[in-house]
């Protein structure tokens, strides 16, 4: 296990290395476009969601101040002055922080609940991945019925057309559109900021709402409508966790710099300048974001929306992905195909499987919904779910590895776990309204994910009682026939001889010349240096134990990291290398271990998953595959 200090590294690992304008540049057209483009939605719908309130100025002040200090604490200092210091070598998301405190809380009691936890916020973020590019490209398209009425039959079919179309060029890779999603953006950025601050001009007064005294007032006033808007004020920080998340791909100090110096201040223009409208003319609730500018500007205003809106679910899309990378190297999920879309950038992949399936999944949702305000209700509730299980685990973080002083600790966590258990407890309010959508989905993601790392546990287990220690083995096959070249053996356990090769030595009774039992091994950290990959044991004459470790973030290529290993005698050459795989047979049983069900499960997804020759990168030429059956 390894872990990095509080600082962290700027650019660790496979981190980019433009200069700091572009990262900061990149980070808005990437980091912030889901919280970017909350404005289209968020007051909206806490003024005339499922829980209207009455437009006039207390309430506009109190929902004003409410999203200013929500963005302050859970923004500002939650994500930017504190989240973004626990990098794991550069690298952010759950499962990065899970990685970075296991080895302060290996074997104790709170272990096993950090890795749930863990697994319940990559969950979650599937849900999340639906939702955004359903109700970003669904409340920007809706502009079109502000222009003209005559519209609104067109919004969904334009909708659903727009989103067909980001996940059909998916494939095609996001390096040349990427080029543009920071000037994009900061066009976006600049026009929603100007526009606002044409109608604060107009009422400077609003300006009173970043005074916290509103929000206060707004809980006195009407303490149970307080409480049910806070689910619909939290859509103002939905994609917060995308700094952290992206936080590898640009760096702590430019997404910050980004942010507060930038996206936050042009986002509270906006903001008070809807609040201001409001003010002036109730009726606007309905549309507040496109009501800011007269007939003639609002098309051009659709379509910018819109474009920002495409750039903010291609965000989350590409997050899809990485989170899935991430956990197939950690063992959560099968191996599945993984294509890379840039010979530059390594972290740019596409994964096919969960691009068809969030498509799917995201059709379904908006078909089902059809309007934004609709979707609203099935917003939040996975983002503050995830918001909550991050302070969870930050908590930990700072007593274990930190080690901060406990009241400082202590105070820091209760703050973060006050602030996010409230929105997540309005957001609970929303479940029968659409909030179990996105719970659904999690739920079915939590159940691959702990089927998939238990069925591999228990396999693991069944396979190593049969295992033969290696000396043992030697020594019996002393007689057998040698042939010319040499055999790698892949084995996912470090100890004991390989199935493959009882195997083989059971039906052909030969040896070659040079035998290699290879393990693949991820550490806890994204990258793990090329000098550093390689580990050789020699097992006896002519057979060697080489352990090939990467990071979770990284591209497996063994035919490649064995040429580099000069060690073992003669270098590795490609064609005098055989690969000998062992695949397993699945049979469910009633053993402890699993419900049948889930060994049916685990059997299915076992069957499903890419085959280890196209994961490893091996030879098709070079393959032999020998089966077995094994009971679970």
């Amino acid at each position: 296990m390894t872990s990095s200090s509080e600082s962290g590294h700027e650019h660790g690992g496979h981190a980019p290395k433009e200069g700091f304008a572009a990262l900061a540049v990149g980070a808005i057209g990437v980091v912030f476009g889901d919280i970017g483009t909350s404005p289209l939605y968020a007051l909206k719908e806490t003024f005339v969601g499922h829980h209207p309130l009455a437009v006039d100025e207390a309430h506009i002040l109190g929902v004003l101040s409410l999203i200013f200090w929500t963005m302050m604490l859970i923004v500002t200092i939650k994500y930017v002055l504190v989240v973004l210091r626990a990098d794991n070598r550069g690298e952010g998301w759950s499962l990065a922080l899970l990685a970075l405190i296991a080895s302060k809380t290996e074997g104790s009691r709170w272990a096993p609940a950090l890795v749930m936890m863990g697994v319940i916020a990559s969950a979650l973020f599937y849900g999340d991945a639906i939702i955004t590019p359903a109700i970003s490209v669904l409340s920007a398209v809706e502009g079109l019925s502000v222009v003209n009425s005559g519209f609104t039959q067109w919004v969904l079919p334009i909708a659903v057309g727009i989103l067909i179309g980001l996940f059909v060029v998916q494939s095609k890779g996001t390096a040349k559109v990427g080029i543009v999603f920071g000037p994009i953006m900061l066009l976006y950025f600049a026009t929603i900021a100007v526009l606002g601050l044409v109608e604060v001009a107009e009422n400077p007064a609003i300006v009173a709402a970043l005074n916290p005294w509103w929000a206060f007032n707004f809980f006195l006033l009407d303490p149970t409508l307080a409480f049910l808007a806070l689910g619909s004020v939290v859509l103002s920080v939905t994609g917060a966790e995308a700094l952290y998340a992206d936080m590898g791909h640009f760096g702590r100090k430019p997404i910050s710099t980004s942010w507060l110096y930038l996206v936050f201040p042009c986002l509270m223009l906006n903001y008070l300048g809807q609040g201001s409208l409001l003010l002036d003319k109730p009726d606007a609730a309905q549309n507040p974001f496109f009501m800011l500018v007269d007939e003639a500007w609002r098309l051009p205003l659709v379509i910018l929306a819109t474009l920002a809106t495409i750039i903010a679910s291609q965000a989350v899309i590409s997050g899809a992905y990485s989170v899935t990378r991430q956990a197939v190297q950690l063992g959560f999920l099968p191996r599945v195909r993984i294509a890379h879309t840039s010979a530059k950038a390594a972290g740019q992949i596409y994964i096919p499987s969960v691009n068809w399936l969030l498509l799917i999944l995201v059709l379904i949702l908006v078909l089902i919904f059809r309007n934004s305000s609709n979707l609203a209700a099935a917003y939040g509730i996975a983002v503050t779910g995830t918001m909550l299980i991050t302070a969870c685990m930050v908590g930990v973080l700072t007593f274990t590895v930190w080690q901060w002083n406990r009241w400082l600790a202590g105070g820091v966590t209760a703050l973060f776990l006050f602030v996010d258990g409230a929105y997540f407890a309005s957001n609970v309010t929303k479940i029968p309204d659409g909030g179990w959508f996105p719970l659904a989905v999690a739920a079915v993601i939590f159940t691959f994910l702990t089927t998939w790392a238990t069925g591999r546990r228990l396999v693991r287990a069944r396979l190593q009682e049969g295992a033969m220690p290696v000396d043992i083995f030697i020594k019996s096959t002393t007689h057998l026939q040698r042939v010319t070249g040499t055999a790698v053996y892949m084995s996912a356990s470090p100890e004991g001889v390989p199935p493959s090769l009882l195997h083989n030595v059971k039906h052909n009774r030969v040896l070659h010349e040079r035998n290699v039992l290879l393990t693949i091994g991820i550490a806890d950290i994204p990258v793990v240096e090329e000098t550093d990959r390689a580990e050789v044991r020699s097992l006896g004459p002519d057979f060697y134990r080489i352990t090939l470790r990467y990071g979770f973030m990284q591209e497996i290529d063994v035919p490649a990291d064995l040429a580099a290993v000069d060690v073992c005698g003669t270098p590795f050459k490609t064609g005098d290398v055989s690969y000998f795989l062992s695949r397993q047979t699945l049979i469910a049983t009633e053993h402890p271990g699993m419900a049948l069900w889930r060994e049916k499960l685990f059997s299915w997804m076992m069957r499903n998953s890419e085959t280890a020759m196209e994961f490893f990168k091996l030879p098709s030429n070079r393959v032999v595959e020998l089966g077995s059956q094994v009971e679970i």
